[in-house]
């Protein structure tokens, strides 16, 4: 690392091109590539998987996206003749636009099941030649201005369905720009100089953005979901600014011990730059955790974000160097130079608030650590209530159009118009037509089901699909219910004495097989994710207590974060006030992506926390020293990078997106949680309890472990000599004995 520095501080002009021509690059590529990501949530071998497949192969003119034209009169009734030519004239326009299949309105044929029975709303269907990943935005905001110009006095329009969903996508760059600035301000409370507080996030900003543009070249290889960009542009900029953060501070304190510039620079990259690749090595782990579970929709998203995380690691270790070099002594604020210059080089000792909150936890462990446990406790009981489903447009802000043609169509038709449930079956004879034809009636006479249409058939006959329409909104508990009934006890009835195999499918049906598949394999990918993290903490500190506490810490952060997203999205607390719609379940794959991001994150406060214990503990053997200066010298730094993170993270909100929201919620609750109840109150007050405990290691796994350290091979040399403490040699006397060649010489080591 030191060697790598020292290249990059040399050749700083070369350091900084290579990074800007890399980021231009890739932003050109991508800018000519174009993007193609794709929400595709199904699962191979699902049963929703195989109705799908069979609706495709039987009804290729059903394959495209089916979006909705929703009008409402006030005056009158829809079937007016003023009313009916206005939106019969624009339902023509909407028939030639490219892109468009079909147009399936109420005022042709049978579609008077299409007006409501008050006569005040109806619907046409639009298909799509292509899904709607695959839609262009001009081609979907074409719809939208053909069907709004029908409005007029008494007659309201609105949209709903996914292509029109990307119309309501906002394009600014609110949320990046706030949580910049807000950066931009801690940083600089923090530094107090305008220079040093601008270079993180200027390593941060050209990490994420040749990042943001190599997703978007992603999206030609493998599936990659709309929302990845975002959330690895969220995640990089909390952890770039942090990472950039840590070095210029180490940096900043080796200016105050009298370095040059150079020397800072490499002695920071040597030191605190090791803390950070290991960090971003555990936030990579825990994000490909997901590769496990084989699901290409996450595939795309655990590569993309990872993708971020190591473009910003490496713009902290080759980039920010070369920037620091650049800015010189102008990393310390004015008074601060003007100190060095008058009393030279003096050690920075912790004081103020950071070290008398390290010996009040000092001195009272068990309370705060108590305290601490039940604040989390209280934060994780929302959990218990945790329910995955269907958030569909429902879900959507009050005045998006994609809400109001859905709560339109279900005042009209009742909440299960919004999602239909699709069977669909192979026909093979006369007994499976008869038995289909009846099908319907049944059907009908289901607890659950609102309304059920006679069975269609393919051109040759070979299969057949009806609608059901639940009487309860796609979201439902009831819902996913009827799916499960229909599976379980009405189908298989209705097949006896036939060739059929009717599959369910539908966005509901969808939903809950690919909540089902995450759930299933949910156990062995935390099981994993917390695994892998805890042999890398095991590898770094020598220690079982390390990595043991640092899982149960994660998990209650994650448990933690995910009562804090029950209670705004699914219960409905403040969702509405933030513009985030109305309360609803929490999506199939967030627990997943969440368990990935929020575990490597809360990595991140534990290494750099436990990093400075493990070197004071190496260097005295005392434990209580240890945690004490550990705390005292790492709490402002740690709290200055949460305030950081967490005002990154919530400024997503403004994105309008409720994933992305979501995501944002959950990261910020979760720093919050971890930076100031977990890493400053519960860890410490633990590893005040258990002593020297927290450094046991058997003999024999110490002998058979490889070495690898977060610290520079110069302070590895000097507290080799000092050793381990196994549980033979626990007395303070063999301690004793070692501690002092080695303290000469770590006392030697800069920075």
């Amino acid at each position: 690392m030191a060697a790598l520095a020292r290249w990059c501080v040399r050749h700083r002009l070369i350091a900084v091109l290579l990074w800007l021509c890399a980021f231009g690059g890739a932003t050109a590529a991508a800018s000519v590539a174009g993007t193609s990501y794709s929400n595709d949530y199904s699962v191979p071998g699902t049963e929703s998987g195989r109705a799908a497949q069979l609706l495709q192969a039987g009804f290729p003119g059903l394959g495209g996206d089916s979006d909705t034209v929703v009008w409402h009169t006030t005056k009158g009734t829809v079937r007016a003749a003023d009313v009916e030519q206005s939106m019969t004239t624009a339902l023509d326009r909407i028939a030639r636009l490219p892109g468009v299949a079909s147009v399936d309105g109420p005022y042709e044929g049978q579609g008077g099941r299409q007006i409501s029975a008050d006569g005040h709303t109806a619907y046409a269907t639009v298909t799509f030649t292509q899904q709607a990943e695959d839609i262009g935005e001009n081609e979907a905001k074409a719809v939208v201005g053909a069907a709004k110009a029908a409005e007029g006095d008494g007659l309201q329009v609105e949209l709903g369905g996914s292509a029109i969903g990307l119309t309501e996508t906002p394009n600014d760059r609110t949320a990046e720009v706030v949580g910049v600035l807000v950066a931009a301000v801690v940083l600089f409370l923090a530094f107090g100089s305008l220079a040093a507080s601008l270079l993180p996030i200027a390593t941060a900003l050209i990490g994420v953005g040749t990042a943001h543009a190599g997703i978007g070249l992603l999206g030609h290889a493998m599936t990659v979901a709309d929302f990845a960009p975002m959330l690895g542009m969220l995640v990089g900029l909390g952890v770039g600014i942090d990472y950039a953060l840590f070095i210029v501070t180490r940096h900043r304190r080796g200016l105050k011990r009298g370095l040059d510039v150079t020397e800072a620079a490499v002695s920071a990259v040597a030191t605190t730059g090791r803390a950070v690749v290991f960090a971003g090595a555990t936030v990579c782990i825990a994000l490909l955790g997901m590769l496990i579970l084989r699901l290409s929709f996450l595939n795309g998203v655990a590569v993309a974000a990872s993708l971020t995380v190591i473009l910003t690691v490496a713009a902290s270790v080759t980039l920010l160097p070369a920037l620091l070099s650049y800015i010189g002594p102008r990393a310390l604020g004015r008074r601060e130079r003007r100190r060095l210059a008058e009393h030279g080089p003096r050690p920075e000792v912790p004081t103020g608030l950071a070290a008398r909150w390290s010996a009040f936890v000092e001195r009272h462990p068990k309370l705060l650590g108590s305290l601490a446990v039940a604040v989390i406790a209280l934060l994780a009981l929302p959990t218990l209530s945790l329910h995955l489903g269907t958030s569909d447009q429902g879900n959507d802000p009050r005045t998006s159009t994609t809400r109001k043609a859905y709560d339109l169509l279900a005042d009209g038709f009742g909440h299960g118009i919004n999602g239909p449930l699709t069977l669909v079956t192979r026909v093979d004879g006369a007994a499976d037509r008869l038995a289909l034809d009846n099908l319907d009636t049944a059907l009908r006479a289901t607890p659950g089901v609102a309304s059920a249409t006679p069975a269609a058939y393919a051109t040759g006959g070979e299969s057949a699909y009806l609608t059901v329409v639940p009487d309860s909104a796609p979201q439902s508990q009831a819902t996913s219910a009827l799916v499960d009934r229909l599976r379980e006890t009405v189908l298989p009835r209705a097949e006896q004495g036939t060739s059929l195999d009717i599959q369910v499918g539908g966005v509901t049906a969808s939903y809950d097989d690919f909540a089902d598949v995450i759930v299933g394999k949910l156990p062995l990918f935390v099981g994993t994710v917390i695994g892998l993290g805890c042999l890398l903490l095991l590898l770094a500190f020598r220690s079982l207590g390390i990595p043991v506490k640092a899982a149960v810490m994660n998990i209650a952060a994650v448990a933690a974060a995910f009562g804090v997203v029950v209670a705004v999205f699914q219960w409905g607390w403040g969702s509405e006030l933030l513009g985030l719609g109305r309360a609803g379940p929490i999506e199939p794959f967030l627990p997943v992506i969440m368990v990935s991001v929020l575990f490597g994150l809360s990595m991140d406060y534990q290494v750099f926390l436990v990093s400075r214990m493990y070197e004071e503990w190496l260097a005295t053997g005392d434990n209580r020293r240890a945690v004490r200066v550990g705390l005292a010298e790492t709490s402002r730094v740690i709290n200055s990078a949460a305030v950081i993170m967490i005002s990154v993270f919530l400024a997503f909100v403004l994105s309008g997106d409720r994933v992305i929201a979501m995501f944002g919620i959950a990261l910020a609750a979760a720093v919050a949680l971890d930076a100031f109840v977990l890493r400053t109150l519960l860890v410490p007050a633990l590893m005040h309890l258990l002593g020297a405990a927290n450094w046991w290691l058997p003999g024999w796994l110490e002998r058979r472990l490889p070495h690898i350290s977060i610290e520079p091979p110069e302070c590895r040399a000097a507290h080799e000599r000092l050793g381990r403490v196994p549980a033979d040699r626990t007395g303070p006397d063999r301690i004793h004995e070692q501690q002092k060649e080695a303290q000469r010489d770590v006392r030697d080591i800069p920075g």
